[in-house]
């Protein structure tokens, strides 16, 4: 009976929202590992899993009907928590140069600059599609790989060449996709469309 008013209310106690809190802890405890320990490859495992299962809450959340509005917050927030904690992170212990967290950093200025624009004109955000979502996936996935590169002995060999490929390649993604929804936001607001199409 509660699974069916979810999606309605802000449905704080549901199996979701346990498995994005889940995820959400695992951010300091994957900073603890790697800034004061020398557990790194527990450090990789910890941030690949939190990353990784970004897409578990959103199809428990659809199988079992549990869809709130918290989860529709929360989620894309942790992921882009993840993104930036481990971004931060890895440029700080010097395992990813300034230039390249910069370019991550002003993708993401656009993306918040680009929401901002669309709720001035009384849009939604546009709705996450696939380019976006394989931006972010396969972004997050070199950080891990880049982990065991840096900080792992005997590693750097097969770990550096997959981890900058996955990093470059996820960094041209994540622009396309900003770019992709830069273009879906500036039609919305030069033809005014009715927002009822818009993602709730």
């Amino acid at each position: 009976m509660s699974n069916t008013a979810a999606p309605a209310g802000w449905g704080v106690w549901t199996w979701p929202n346990l498995v994005t809190a889940i995820r959400l802890a695992g951010i300091p405890l994957f900073c603890y590992l790697l800034l004061a320990t020398e557990y790194y490859w527990q450090a990789a495992i910890v941030l690949a899993v939190g990353g990784g299962t970004d897409w578990v809450d959103g199809q428990l959340a659809r199988r079992l009907n549990q869809v709130s509005k918290l989860g529709r917050l929360l989620d894309p927030f942790v992921d882009r928590l993840y993104i930036l904690t481990s971004l931060l992170a890895l440029t700080y212990v010097g395992l990813l140069p300034w230039p390249f967290t910069i370019a991550v950093l002003a993708r993401e200025a656009v993306m918040v600059s680009m929401v901002l624009v669309l709720r001035f004109h009384g849009y939604a955000p546009p709705q996450v599609h696939f380019l976006g979502k394989s931006a972010t996936a396969v972004l997050f996935m070199s950080f891990p790989v880049l982990v065991v590169a840096g900080l792992v002995s005997n590693a750097d060999t097969w770990a550096a060449p997959l981890g900058w490929a996955l990093a470059w390649w996820g960094l041209g993604l994540y622009w396309m996709a900003a770019a992709v929804y830069v273009r879906q936001a500036a039609k919305l607001v030069r033809g005014d469309r009715p927002r009822s199409h818009a993602a709730a």
